[in-house]
């Protein structure tokens, strides 16, 4: 046996800061009950110091380069620097009333036949322009409560049309956090992993529409909140999804939505002129913004030093090579970029650090069997959004039982309403294994 089939083979020992993290991060959830209990980046820094300790062979300036070399890379720093133009986006968009206007919008002109379905639609919508799917259900779950209280509908089925429209957007929208991780980390334009990613999730939101329409079709509700809306305000949205869609630069949008929507706010006295800068930083209630992307920031140096490290220390040919062993076709490294991007997901309930971990190693096996980065990039996204869309213990399911509290409503109510996140699923594996002609 040649040393060079040794390296091949890779070393499980390589992967140990991985299942050190794991074993810390669900450990202390199921410790203390609550798997927010340890923040993400404290279980990170835990496995980068353990890789550290790791082959003695190397000294530790040599182990030092490495890390700093991974956490430098070009594709990181453009994903972090995206997060960060996406967060200022965000809190000056908000700020502006952007949010409330579409929500208003939408329930407006929505008819009385199609209350839950309009939900979904509505969450598919905010949560697309938006980027976020606990922001989405953080609006609209309020919403969704009062149109059960009047209705009489079940208010899980209310809440989980929301949850289904929220993990839309969050698995498509062009400013999402999980979109700029799985593209970067593939190496894809964001416009190609929307093509790739709109036409295998399409069918699942139809058949999730047709499901809310048959269940809950012959209602009637009316609202008796105040339901104004200025279409100016939600111009920023609409200006931000289409110049991204056209294939312009995802700098520049950012950078004109976050342009536009402070001359909306400022114009229609949202934002007083002393405020511009501050909802850049903290958005309007000082908790979002740029501020709002330093964790998923930081996580996702720190995780790329940490894959760094693992690299050079074998961890990453070991997966390679057992799934090789395996996996002969294109489509069987497709089921296993899926199988990977779920199990981490399911073990962290981030789908967005969920991809940050993957995503180096998915690069790895489309290379090696053919599959596209814009293909790659989908599944990473879709499926860790199917996961993140349905554990009760992830941040969605858990801003939902909060905003649903005078329904009596826990996380596991919602699971028989989740049309969307499962059939998501489905038609992602229906598109694996019956692919069409076109190339991968």
């Amino acid at each position: 046996m040649t040393d060079e089939y040794k390296g091949s083979r890779g070393s499980l020992s390589g992967l140990l800061p991985i299942l050190i993290f794991l074993a810390v991060y669900i450990g202390a959830g199921i410790i203390f009950q609550d798997f927010y209990a340890m923040p993400a980046i404290v279980g990170f820094l835990i496995a980068l110091t353990a890789a550290f300790l790791q082959n003695r062979k190397k000294s530790f300036q040599e182990k030092l380069t490495v890390v700093t070399r991974q956490m430098g890379d070009e594709n990181v720093m453009t994903m972090c620097l995206i997060f960060i133009l996406a967060g200022a986006f965000s809190g000056s968009v908000q700020a502006a009333g952007g949010v409330d206007s579409t929500v208003n919008f939408g329930l407006s002109v929505l008819p009385p036949s199609v209350a839950v379905t309009g939900l979904f639609l509505i969450g598919c919508f905010i949560s697309t322009a938006m980027g976020t799917s606990v922001g989405t259900i953080a609006a609209l779950t309020p919403i969704a409560v009062g149109i059960s209280q009047k209705t009489g509908l079940s208010g899980a089925m209310c809440v989980g049309a929301v949850i289904s429209g929220a993990m839309f957007g969050d698995n498509l929208s062009m400013i999402s956090d999980t979109t700029i991780a799985a593209t970067r980390t593939q190496g894809c334009e964001m416009r190609d992993k929307f093509r790739e990613n709109i036409k295998i999730v399409l069918p699942a939101a139809v058949v999730t529409m047709v499901l809310f329409l048959v269940l809950a079709g012959k209602a009637e509700y009316r609202l008796e909140e105040n339901l104004d809306y200025n279409f100016f305000k939600i111009l920023p949205y609409l200006v931000v999804l289409i110049g991204a869609l056209a294939g312009m630069n995802v700098f520049f949008v950012l950078i004109l939505g976050t342009v536009l929507s402070l001359i909306v706010g400022v114009a229609a006295g949202a934002i007083l002129p002393e405020q511009i800068f501050t909802v850049i930083a903290k958005g309007p209630d000082g908790k979002g913004g740029i501020m709002n992307m330093y964790d998923i920031t930081a996580i996702s140096i720190i995780v790329s030093g940490i894959i760094g490290l693992v690299k050079a220390n074998g961890g990453i040919d070991y997966i390679l090579y057992h799934i090789r062993k395996r996996v002969k076709t294109q489509k069987g490294a497709q089921v296993g970029i899926a199988a990977l991007s779920s199990l981490v997901d399911i073990s962290t309930a981030n789908n967005t650090i969920a991809i940050v971990m993957a995503g180096p190693v998915a690069k790895d096996i489309s290379e090696e069997f053919g599959v596209t980065p814009r293909r790659t990039a989908a599944l990473l996204d879709i499926f860790t959004s199917v996961w993140q869309g349905i554990i009760p213990y992830g941040a969605q399911l858990l801003y939902a039982s909060a905003g649903a509290a005078a329904l009596g409503l826990s996380p596991v109510d919602f699971l028989p309403y989740l049309f969307y996140p499962v059939l998501m699923g489905v038609s992602a594996l229906g598109y694996i294994l019956f692919p069409r002609k076109e190339r991968l």
